[in-house]
């Protein structure tokens, strides 16, 4: 696997189950197996790998919503996607939202880590809203924003509470949130 490969591979174990501000460049370096110069070569500075982590971590995301919302009609994907939302958060080791994590770590709204995590929320509401128009919601806006709520509060509930009733919780929220056509 090439350097960059695995100083990416290594952050992202690291940064989501320790933090990102726990974890320093010599840490990183040895879980990688590269050297302090390779580390510099590919990653101007631990920032920069951070970001490069989160947009392994959005890929990921858009890579299983994206295919549920062209494959499905509107309401059955938006149903499918808080399915895979809860599943995911029953994953063993869940740690909750990668973003929401790594936002809580970088308090200024400008950096470019909190510049990604406004990126990637924003695509989830668009995703929302567009689903919902799709539905004829009255407020797909609204709704949207909604939602995206409930995505965050399902990240925190997967860590935090049972997941079972978390799941539960959550699929009959999005469906009341959903009907409201």
């Amino acid at each position: 696997m090439p350097p960059r490969e695995r100083l990416v591979r290594a952050a992202s174990r690291l940064f989501y189950y320790e933090g990102v501000r726990a974890i320093g460049v010599e840490r990183l370096i040895a879980e990688a197996g590269v050297t302090k110069a390779t580390f510099y070569r590919h990653f101007a500075a631990k920032d920069d790998l951070v970001v490069a982590y989160l947009l392994t971590k959005d890929a990921y995301y858009k890579g299983v919503a994206e295919p549920l919302a062209a494959g499905h009609p509107p309401a059955e994907a938006i149903d499918l996607i808080f399915e895979a939302i809860a599943e995911h958060a029953r994953e063993r080791g869940f740690r909750g939202s990668p973003f929401l994590n790594a936002a809580a770590e970088y308090p200024d709204a400008d950096h470019p880590v909190r510049s990604l995590v406004a990126s990637h929320r924003d695509w989830i509401r668009t995703l929302f809203q567009e689903l919902l128009t799709g539905v004829g919601h009255a407020e797909p806006e609204s709704a949207a924003g909604a939602l995206l709520m409930l995505y965050d509060g399902a990240m925190a509930a997967g860590y935090l509470d049972d997941s079972t009733a978390a799941h539960k919780t959550l699929l009959d929220a999005v469906r009341l949130i959903r009907s409201g056509s």
